[in-house]
């Protein structure tokens, strides 16, 4: 890693994540959560200009890898097999590594 980690996000894939916490918990929670991210200082925050569509079996995650792209991620952070098909693809080339080999990566 070149030093320092941030997450690369837009309003879409907050929403998202709001979405998917207010199922598992509640709305306020959730709204307090992606609240809380979007404040940290290593949050950041990603317009994307260009939708690849380079996900065909969850077009929804295509989200991730245009932010990605747009931000010159490093990695994107999955155990979603969908994001497999990036391996197979020249370019944009955007490195998927699983959880438990980023948090290794961090591990101090």
């Amino acid at each position: 890693m070149r030093g320092h980690i941030c997450l690369c996000v837009n309003t879409e894939i907050l929403n998202e994540y709001e979405e998917i916490l207010a199922a598992k918990t509640s709305y306020e929670i959730a709204h307090n959560v992606v609240e809380a991210i979007a404040r940290l200082h290593t949050t950041v925050f990603q317009d994307v200009y260009i939708h690849f569509g380079l996900i065909k079996h969850d077009a929804d995650d295509n989200k991730f890898v245009d932010c990605a792209v747009a931000a010159n991620a490093e990695y994107i952070v999955s155990n979603d097999s969908h994001f497999n098909v990036l391996k197979e693809i020249d370019w944009p080339k955007i490195e998927v590594i699983a959880i438990n080999e980023f948090v290794k990566q961090i591990d101090l």
